[in-house]
C-alpha cells in the first residue's frame, strides 16, 4: 500500500493519505454528507461541535464490530486560528474526525507551508489563490464540486475553516451552524458543508 492510494473500508472509498508501522491515515474519496458544523448558534470549538458527536457516535456505530475494532483513537491537537487568534479549543480524542488547516496546508495535499508561515496581507479571507496545491483538495459530493468542512475554527469561533469547491482554503470560515449563502448543492438544495471523515486504521 502506498499514499495515494483508494482503498474501500466500510461502505466507502477511501484515499490513504499517511503510512505508519502497521496503521494508515484514509480520508474518504468523497464527501459523504452535507451536515452544519453545529446544531445550534453561538461560540462552538470541534471538542464541542455536534458534527464530532456525531462522527464519533452515530456514524462511527454504521461500522461492524470487526471494523470498529481497526478503527484507532488518536489525540488531535486542535491550535488557535493563525490569522484570527480565535480558539482551537481542547484537544480531542477522536476514532473519527475532519482534517485541520495544518494537516490539509502541510502534510497530506503537498507541502503549502511557507504560506501558512509567512503569510500575506492578501490572505484576509482565503489562504491564496494562486497556491499549486489547491486542486488535490477540490473534490466532489453527488457528482458535484462542492466545499468541504475542516475542524478548524475560522475568525471567530462561530465559524469554521472549510475547503472552497476550488480547493482554496476559506481561513475566515463558514457559519457553524447556519452558511447564510444563496448557493444550494444540485441534488440537495442544501448549502451546507460536506463531510469527509478521516481515521487512522490498523492493517
Amino acid at each position: 500500500m502506498q499514499v495515494g492510494d483508494k482503498i474501500s473500508f466500510g461502505c466507502y472509498d477511501w484515499r490513504v493519505l499517511d503510512i505508519q508501522n502497521n496503521m494508515v491515515l484514509i480520508i474518504t474519496e468523497y464527501m459523504i454528507e452535507q451536515h452544519p458544523y453545529n446544531n445550534y448558534a453561538g461560540d462552538v470549538t470541534w471538542a464541542d461541535c455536534s458534527l464530532r458527536k456525531y462522527l464519533n457516535g452515530e456514524f462511527y456505530n454504521r461500522f461492524t464490530a470487526a471494523e470498529q475494532s481497526r478503527i484507532i483513537s488518536v489525540l488531535n491537537k486542535n491550535h488557535d486560528n493563525q490569522w484570527y487568534g480565535s480558539r482551537g479549543g481542547e484537544d480531542t480524542r477522536d476514532y473519527i474526525y475532519l482534517l485541520s488547516i495544518e494537516e490539509v496546508v502541510c502534510k497530506y495535499f503537498g507541502d503549502s507551508s511557507k504560506n501558512l508561515e509567512n503569510r500575506s496581507a492578501k490572505q484576509r479571507y482565503w489562504f491564496q489563490r494562486k497556491d499549486k496545491n489547491n486542486n488535490k483538495r477540490r473534490a466532489t459530493f453527488d457528482g458535484y464540486v462542492w466545499w468541504w468542512w475542516l475542524r478548524s475554527s475560522g475568525r471567530d469561533n462561530r465559524r469554521a475553516v472549510y475547503i472552497h469547491g476550488d480547493g482554496n482554503i476559506g481561513i475566515q470560515g463558514n457559519g457553524t451552524f447556519r452558511y447564510n449563502s444563496n448557493t444550494i448543492h444540485p441534488s440537495t438544495g442544501d448549502n451546507s458543508g460536506g463531510v469527509r471523515p478521516a481515521l487512522w486504521l490498523k492493517l
